[in-house]
């Protein structure tokens, strides 16, 4: 762990290197220099670097010495705040510290405890301690507190040296994964270990150590002053954190809270704790508290708000709450321009929520202010590939490679990218390297069988397969065996001239005759299978809809205004997450986090297509409505309810048909692909001031060519998506037929929703036209084949 007097020292030399008049400040031209000096690949305008000397400058101006100039303490203190690297700019300089630090002697005191035999032994106090500790704001105040956290260093070393011995203690290397890019302390990142520590906790030495360490809180509390108390407390728990036992760290920050409530850092450092534990929600509830006292104490914490913003963003991402973060990373790059964390940690947000271009813009920003950020590369190189600029996507994964060989992330994703280019040969080199690197990622070793089958390489594959086999049973096993097979269809459809024909034909949809109307129309079903899949991405189908009922009554809205001066109940998009986590509370934060991405790429886009970024809720809920849970009619009276619980409703039992009419166009622009949201300008009636009843509403709601009849599809997916039809399989792509069967009275072959929906038959059946029957079940099939024999026979006679 860097020292405090190592890491001050390498300041000082910064700090010298550019004080070229030695009056003990940087000017502005000496920190332009700097500034200069440690970015060598970036080229700075004028306009910039004045734009980042003037920040500095604002932001610091305690520590401004006049006409000198940044002092020393205060170019410790942009270090110590995120706003640069120190041992990188270290490094960059090729300076050398000019010796050793010298720390002095401490004095050792009687004590009843053995550990004062050991305290003589320890080494000097700024090399054994970390540099929090002798921090003028954040470090040990009081001497009886520096004998605690010696006695405490002692502890945790004998711990240490047992677990060791019984072969307990483990530390992992994290080195290969995307760094989270939070703050962990109030101090730099740059403190956080690699190594993550697992401690044994269940054994008589760490219960031994549990109650020496009782005695040392007690000695703290003991204290002569509550200031003391505290100080001891804080130092029990920055000593704890630093040696990751975490839960331990918790019980003293909360002490330390209960003793300085207004206090931002033990609030903080709980927040901290929390969030490592996995306790996302208190970690948040911690951060605000901090969040809270810094605002209530002025300038006194304002530097340390940024930090404070990002770890809360952070946290609030435990829980999924992703454009809820994306809030808080915007607040703290605002406050410090030069946080790239912050940045990059926006970007990766907005790429979550798949606002690409957006996202594109915040992690060139943080690569901007530091070149080197392998993890910002492997984002801006993913959400490229996502915007469908792969050329330049693949030369910035190159990059994050290149600065961190054994990018786990970085080597994944650029795999996938060339999956999707279809050149597999360079896929299955990437799995491999993150195999090498991390030889039990199953997925990769699953990517890899796939990419070698493309390249040709079937053995191989194979062989990839069976040692994915051994590191997981999981369900995504089939669904890479699936993906198999259909790189093997598409490779034989791709050589059909050699191999005659293909493994299926698709026919233009005049060709597609239904046999009755009972039949779904082709269209209709690919528009219904693919509201169906979104229904399942956002796992709306599993929300009654009653909750957005129960929404609407128990949530109220204020009424706003928009920029025309129609009032209406409008939420920006980080409140309506939350609504979405209420009416979603069963999802795991990861599956909450897709679900939300959808809902934004699909719904939320349209809504909010100017981009004020604030959606009208009562249009959102009715939208909503059709895709939940329950039956047809219950959906449609909630829909309505929703319109009517909108301020522009002014009766209490009908709503107007502008509004009915834009509802429905809204519906079709978002759940029907077939048509866009230019079809919103044709606002069929929209002139019409006349209002509609709920009776009313139903028939344009159901209306075939204006409304949203595809409803009743959607409706025959979800009660038959589990159907299945005994031994017969789908003609086209062989797998079992579920859900309902569409055969072809002619050929009397078999299509799946999907084939049926994409217009594919069997390369076999040629024909002018397909006549198809819909069975919904196989008891359906069976009825019809036993009404048709008798009628089979009697013409035979």
């Amino acid at each position: 762990m860097t020292t405090r007097g190592t890491r001050s020292e390498k300041v000082k030399r910064i700090f010298q290197q550019f004080d070229g008049n030695r009056d003990g400040g940087l000017n502005r031209d000496e920190m332009a220099a700097l500034v200069v000096a440690v970015n060598p690949r970036v080229k700075f305008s004028e306009e910039q670097i004045n734009a980042i000397l003037d920040e500095v400058f604002r932001t610091y101006g305690e520590f401004i010495d006049g006409e000198k100039g940044l002092t020393y303490d205060g170019l410790l203190r942009t270090y110590d705040d995120g706003a640069g690297d120190v041992d990188r700019d270290f490094d960059a300089l090729e300076l050398e510290l000019n010796g050793e630090n010298k720390g002095s002697s401490i004095e050792v005191e009687a004590s009843s405890s053995s550990i004062v035999d050991e305290r003589v032994i320890e080494s000097q106090k700024k090399q054994r301690t970390a540099d929090w500790a002798v921090s003028p704001n954040h470090g040990i105040v009081f001497d009886d507190t520096w004998k605690i956290v010696d006695d405490l260093e002692i502890l945790i070393k004998r711990l240490k040296a047992k677990q060791a011995k019984d072969g307990k203690y483990k530390a992992d290397n994290f080195d290969a994964f995307s760094d989270a890019g939070w703050s962990r302390e109030l101090g730099p990142s740059s403190e956080i270990s690699d190594k993550r520590v697992f401690w044994e906790e269940s054994g008589n030495d760490y219960a031994l150590f549990v109650k020496e360490l009782g005695v040392l809180r007690s000695r703290a509390d003991g204290a002569r002053s509550r200031e003391e108390a505290f100080d001891g407390h804080m130092a029990i728990g920055r000593v704890l954190y630093d040696h990751q036992l975490f839960k331990e760290a918790l019980v003293s920050f909360k002490r330390a809270c209960e003793l300085q409530p207004v206090d931002v850092r033990p609030h903080f450092r709980a927040g901290n704790c929390l969030y490592v534990l996995g306790k996302y929600k208190e970690a948040r509830e911690e951060f605000l508290l901090a969040l809270e006292a810094a605002e209530a104490g002025g300038n006194q914490w304002g530097y340390l708000l940024p930090q404070i913003y990002v770890n809360l963003g952070i946290a609030l991402e435990g829980e999924g709450m992703v454009l809820s973060a994306c809030e808080y990373y915007r607040e703290a790059a605002i406050l410090c321009p030069t946080h790239f964390r912050a940045l990059k940690l926006l970007g990766s947000a907005l790429f979550g929520v798949g606002e690409y271009k957006a996202a594109v813009k915040a992690l060139e920003e943080a690569i901007f202010m530091k070149p080197d950020f392998a993890d910002a590369h492997c984002d801006l190189a993913s959400a490229l590939h996502a915007m469908g600029d792969d050329e330049k996507a693949i030369e910035v994964f190159q990059k994050a490679i290149d600065l961190k060989p054994g990018h786990v992330d970085a080597l994944y994703n650029l795999g996938g990218l060339y999956m999707d280019l279809g050149r597999f040969q360079r896929a299955s080199e990437m799995y491999t390297r993150v195999l090498a690197v991390w030889p039990n990622h199953w997925r990769a070793q699953l990517n890899r069988a796939v990419s070698l089958l493309g390249a040709g390489e079937t053995e191989e594959a194979k062989k990839a397969l069976k040692e994915a086999l051994k590191l997981t049973n999981r369900v995504e096993l089939h669904d890479a065996i699936s993906h198999l097979k259909q790189i093997q269809k598409k490779k034989v459809k791709g050589n059909g001239g050699a191999n005659g024909e293909g493994v299926f034909v698709i026919v233009e949809p005049s060709k597609f005759k239904r046999l009755n109307d009972k039949t779904t129309l082709r269209q209709d079903l690919a528009n219904a299978l693919q509201i169906r899949a979104f229904q399942r991405i956002t796992r709306l189908s599993r929300c009654d809809v009653e909750l957005l009922k129960k929404e609407m009554s128990e949530n109220d809205v204020p009424v706003s205004y928009s920029g025309g001066g129609v009032p209406e109940k409008s939420i920006r998009k980080p409140n309506l997450e939350e609504v979405l986590r209420r009416l979603l509370n069963f999802l795991k934060p990861e599956t909450f986090q897709g679900a939300v991405k959808a809902i934004n790429e699909r719904i939320l886009s349209v809504l909010d297509e100017t981009g004020p970024g604030r959606v009208d809720l009562g249009m959102f809920y009715a939208i909503l409505a059709p895709i939940c849970s329950g039956n047809p009619e219950k959906r449609k009276r909630v829909a309505f309810d929703a319109l009517l619980w909108r301020p522009v409703s002014e009766s209490g039992s009908q709503i107007k048909k502008a509004d009915a009419v834009t509802y429905i166009n809204f519906l079709r622009a978002i759940y029907v692909p077939s048509h866009g949201v230019s079809e919103m300008l044709e606002l069929h009636g929209e002139a019409d001031s006349s209002m509609v009843s709920f009776k009313e509403f139903l028939v344009m709601f159901d209306d075939p060519d204006w409304g949203f009849s595809i409803m009743s599809t959607l409706m025959k997916l979800e009660s038959g998506d589990r159907n299945r039809h005994g031994h017969y399989v789908c003609s086209v792509c062989r797998y079992p037929i579920i859900g309902s069967r569409f055969k072809e009275i002619k050929s009397h072959f078999s299509l799946c929703n999907q084939c049926y929906s994409e217009g594919k038959v069997p390369p076999a059946f040629k024909q002018d036209e397909y006549i198809f029957k819909e069975y919904g079940s196989e008891a359906e099939a069976m009825k019809d084949k036993c009404t048709c024999l008798p009628l089979q026979s009697h013409n035979d006679r």
